[in-house]
Formats: structure tokens, sequence, C-alpha cells
């Protein structure tokens, strides 16, 4: 089945582009998140596109004045991957690897927007993920973190939300390769293992410098996937990448969720860089789909469909699902070697599931005490 991609030099494999190997989660994502430095608006995109299961879905949530609005969509793929809309929603790519659009035309809820997104930095190819459960693949991914700014506008229900390059930073990745998505496996791998995820992503924003920091660890805190980066803008800038970088958390006391972290970036002289996170209040990342019990990446919900709600973040007092993957808008604060503090902000994404030794957790789900 040949299809536009197939006019690209982007093939993978003898097949046309329309087949993507072997594995049924096969996915392809993209992803942004947007804020200003004040954190009073947040807003993030989430978009993929699951060949093997004929699914294409997006969603886009907007921070405004406490309220987190969600709007997801779906729908069949049928066979076109290059055809990237889904109902309202619609990404461009303008210029591969330096500037991306996202449109949301007006609908039914009152939400619309038309968002370009402008690197400030390259691209970061990050180390490959790839785990296994017992003897079958869990994850088995490439992403890509691209730091930027934003230029646009949002419009929720009638207030207009202006988006200008000296105001608006975020974040954009490209993901690809095998995750769980759609439905769960009926058959599950025996023995039967517990569930694990210990994720922190952290994309932050400084006046001539942006960092970068993720981890994946097991249970007793070893590092599976790990890296870091502080880089200076610009297209040809230096880049400096991390060995063995390292994080401390402070958590609310019954519940999951930080209320302050540490990162460490060891230069390779033996000296360190310190970055201080104070977190301000949390996103969602149900709201785009993320383990959203209806709204799962990948699930059949029909030719065409549509869905909105909302969520108060003032009212939000529990961290369990859907409401323990978050994003955190945080400030920073980074000390060099040389004594040079910088203040910045981001955010600290967090999903803890599971047992997790360095931080006391047993069970599932129990709590920091």
């Amino acid at each position: 089945m040949l299809t536009k991609g197939d006019d690209y030099p982007i093939h993978q494999s003898a097949e046309p582009v329309a087949y993507s190997g072997t594995d049924r989660n096969f996915y392809d994502r993209y992803w942004f998140n947007g804020y200003n430095a004040d954190a009073t608006v947040f807003f993030a995109v989430a978009f993929g596109i699951y060949p093997h299961l004929g699914i294409m879905d997006g969603s886009i949530s907007v921070v405004h004045e406490g309220v987190q609005h969600n709007i997801r969509t779906s729908r069949h793929l049928g066979w076109e991957r290059m055809d990237t809309r889904v109902g309202p929603l619609a990404i461009e790519v303008i210029e591969p690897l330096r500037k991306l659009r996202v449109r949301l035309d007006e609908n039914e809820y009152g939400i619309s927007a038309d968002i370009v997104f402008e690197c400030l930095a390259p691209a970061m190819e990050e180390p490959r993920f790839s785990r296994r459960i017992g003897q079958r693949t869990f994850m088995d991914y490439t992403r890509m973190t691209q730091n930027g700014r934003y230029q646009g506008w949002i419009d929720v229900k009638g207030s207009r939300i202006e988006l200008t390059h000296s105001t608006f930073r975020g974040t954009r990745d490209r993901s690809w390769g095998v995750r769980p998505i759609g439905m769960s496996d009926p058959q599950p791998p025996v023995p039967a293992l517990p569930m694990h995820m210990f994720w922190l992503w952290a994309p932050l924003n400084f006046d001539d410098c942006f960092t970068l920091f993720h981890i994946n660890a097991d249970e007793k805190g070893e590092p599976w996937n790990t890296a870091a980066v502080i880089g200076q803008l610009g297209d040809n800038a230096a880049v400096e990448h991390f060995k063995n970088p390292r994080s401390e958390l402070e958590f609310k006391p019954g519940s999951r969720h930080a209320v302050a972290a540490r990162l460490f970036f060891p230069h390779r002289n033996g000296s360190e860089t310190l970055i201080e996170l104070t977190p301000k209040w949390r996103y969602f990342m149900s709201g785009v789909g993320y383990f959203h019990p209806e709204w799962g990446h990948g699930m059949n919900k029909g030719p065409l469909a549509t869905s909105y709600d909302t969520i108060r973040l003032a009212e939000i007092q529990t961290y369990l699902p859907p409401y323990l993957h978050i994003e955190a808008l945080v400030s920073a604060r980074m000390t060099s070697p040389d004594g040079r503090v910088r203040q910045g902000f981001g955010v600290l994404e967090q999903l803890i599931i599971g047992p997790y030794q360095p931080y006391g957790f047993k069970e599932l789900l129990d709590p920091a005490a």
C-alpha cells in the first residue's frame, strides 16, 4: 500500500512506509508543552499515530485561571500517516527540526489555537529506551527533545492568550518505536510481575542556556536510562552531555508528588552543577491521554470522536490515578562550579508507580510518610 510518505526518503525497511515492523504496539508521537515565566498559563499537546492499530489521536490541554481545559480527539487512521489532522486538531512541520505548527480549529467547546514552535537549540537525541518485563518487550523507542519558544494565540471561551517569543518557552519531543498503547494485553506474561515505573523529566530554560534531565530507574534505584545536558542557545552553540546525573526528591507527605527536587550534573573534571527546583502547581497528564481510563493513547473511539472536560486544579487533593502522572511547573536555581547562579523555569514531570527502595515505597501506590 503506497502512501504520501513513500515519496520521501524516510523508509526504514524494504516495506512501504505504511508498515512499521511487526509489533502491534508501534507508535509515532509528537509532544509539546509551553508556559510563561510567571507560570500563569500552561499548555500541552500530544499527537500519536498507531499504524498497526489503525488509529490516530491527539489532545490539547490549556491551563487558564486555575482550570485545565482538555480536548481529546481520535479517528481511524486508514493508510495515510502523513495526514496529521484529527478532527479540529492538526500538526504541521514547517521546517524540520526547527519550526512546527499546532492548530486547533474553532469547535463546540469554545477552545481554539494557532501555535508555532520555533527552536532555541538543536534537537537532542536521547539514549534509546529499551526495557523488557520478563521475556516480553515493554519499551523500545527513540526520543529526541528540543527546547524552544512560541508565537501565536490560544482562545479559551472568548479569553485570548497571546503567545510571544519573549514570554513563552517550552519543550517539544518526538518519539517513535514500541511502548504500551491501546487496550491492555488480555494474556500477560507469567509469572506475573508487579507494575513499576520511576520516571523524572526536567527540561528547563535559562536566559543564556537550556538544560535537560531524565531518569528511568528500577525498584532498587538503579538507572536503566538516564541523560543530562547543559547547552548554550543557538544552532551551533556548545552542548555538554553528562554521564551519571542524579536527583534527590522531597515528597509531600501522603503523596508521590515532589515538593522540592535537586538535580546534580557531574562534570568530567570532578566538579558538579546543582539545579534546585521548587514546584508551583501541578498539570495532570491525563489531560492529553496519559493513563486516562477512557481516552488512553491508541484506544479505538470509532471513525471520529472528540471529547472535552475540565479539571479545577485547586480541587484535586489526591495523587491517585488518573492524577498520579504530572508535570509540575517549577522555578529553577542553577549553581555552577564557579559559584555563578542562574534563575530559570520549566517543568518537572513525575511518574512513580510501584516499589522504589530509595524513597521507601513498598507497594503499588503507597504514599510518602
